[in-house]
């Protein structure tokens, strides 16, 4: 090497040279550090790697289904996951089968609370899947396999995060939201009657169902009226047994009682403002003992739905009314048991407004809809009869992969991604609400 040469490359090193000092030294600059994640990424991610576990846990509830006040299986298996995720406090024998558990967070603040339901129903199990249910003529087709997988695994999320709650999340899982069995006590209101919101009582209360005519990534939500009310009758016809050749010697309770069906559908279409969703359906007629013998008595029952507390109200009189005047118009008689059910599932506008934001950052605007309320009913209406609640629908459908039948029906089956998407809209919502109410005294 030339003299000049080491000259140079003396100076590039020792940093004599103008530009090569800079680069030198820009060089030696790292790169900022990155933003540590987001709690909703964070969540997003822990949620993605429970997938395999959420899974698990509801393909398990999936094959031991059991009936209304029988949740006996799904009740210690939910107790023994929630003891091991180290939950405070885990009561059972609530409401018969039901469980309450406890997570308090590092920080003080307000208690929230989030429902699940147990129960299956009387439906056998048609599809061919490796999760098949297990016990015959059971099945959880109305998704709370999914429901009850969702809720533990938000259990796991929060209870990773205890340093970061600020207040107490109740787990509530509930049987017989079904219905109980004739004769028997159950579901939410022998929850609360039981205690289930007490000691601590929750400001709010979330819940949610999946629904299969939402894709799988979407949540429907409803501010005011979500789902109906749900009360059920039975109306006892009496005529007049005779034999079926002489029929104007008797009263025939099945025309009597035909006329009773068609005429109790008037109430709807000529006595109930026609902006007020009402629905009167009989389903189930029986009488008569043999077919040449006209029927001194015929049973009917059926089902009333409401959006409306005054249509609610209104419905039993002006069946009454009805009754009383197409019965006495051929001489027979009539009785009625009308019962209260489940209230109108109610969402208090002002949570919902809250409870929004979160759900949108989770899954996009777009994939948060407003679908119109729906005549089918849920007994979680009876804890927003005592706390204010939100309860939302999980998209579960896949039409690419045929999974569009509906709830109640021995075909259906939920998009699994569903789960992961579930665990972390109601982990997020629960969060987000005991941080908007962590100063409320």
């Amino acid at each position: 090497m030339q003299p000049r040469c080491r000259l140079v490359l003396a100076m590039i090193l020792l940093g004599a040279v103008p530009g090569f000092a800079h680069q030198k030294v820009a060089s030696r600059k790292q790169a900022p550090p990155a933003a540590p994640p987001s709690r909703q990424e964070e969540i997003a991610q822990a949620a993605e790697a429970l997938r395999p576990q959420l899974i698990e846990w509801r393909r398990d509830f999936h094959q031991h289904p059991e009936l209304s006040n029988r949740e006996e299986r799904t009740s210690r298996l939910v107790a023994e996951r929630l003891r091991a995720m180290g939950l405070d406090e885990v009561r059972t024998g609530v409401g018969k089968h039901g469980v309450v558990a406890l997570l308090k967070g590092a920080k003080p603040g307000v208690v929230v609370a989030v429902r699940a339901d147990m129960d299956a129903l009387p439906i056998e199990e048609r599809l061919d899947v490796p999760y098949k249910s297990q016990n015959p003529g059971v099945k959880h087709a109305c998704g709370h396999d999914a429901h009850m997988a969702i809720q533990l695994g938000v259990a796991e999320l929060l209870s990773r995060r205890r340093e970061q709650i600020s207040g107490s999340v109740k787990f509530i899982y509930q049987p017989a939201e079904e219905g109980a069995p004739a004769g028997e006590e159950g579901g939410a209101a022998l929850m609360i009657q039981e205690g289930a919101l007490e000691n601590p009582r929750p400001q709010a209360i979330f819940g949610l169902h999946v629904m299969p005519t939402l894709a799988v990534g979407q949540i429907g939500v409803n501010s005011g009226p979500a789902m109906a009310s749900s009360d059920s009758f039975v109306i006892t016809v009496r005529g007049k047994k005779v034999h079926g050749a002489y029929p104007h010697q008797g009263i025939d309770a099945v025309v009597v009682a035909a006329e009773c069906v068609t005429a109790q559908q008037t109430i709807r279409s000529r006595r109930v403002n026609a902006v007020d969703p009402l629905v009167l359906s009989v389903g189930i007629i029986q009488g008569g003992n043999r077919f040449n013998i006209l029927a001194d008595e015929v049973r009917l029952e059926g089902t009333v739905r409401t959006l409306s507390e005054d249509v609610r109200r209104r419905v039993p009189e002006l069946m009454r009314q009805t009754l009383a005047g197409v019965t006495s118009a051929y001489g027979a008689t009539f009785a009625m048991d009308y019962r209260e059910r489940s209230a109108i599932t109610y969402n208090d506008p002002q949570l919902v407004e809250e409870t929004l934001p979160g759900m949108r950052r989770v899954l996009g605007e777009s994939n948060v809809i407003f679908p119109p309320p729906q005549m089918g009913s849920e007994d979680f209406s009876y804890y927003q009869k005592v706390v204010p609640g939100v309860f939302y629908f999980l998209g579960v459908g896949n039409k690419a992969r045929g999974l569009t039948a509906m709830i109640h029906t021995p075909e259906f089956d939920i998009d699994e991604d569903s789960l992961v998407v579930g665990a972390k809209v109601m982990a997020n919502a629960l969060l987000d609400y005991l941080d908007h109410h962590a100063d409320v005294k």
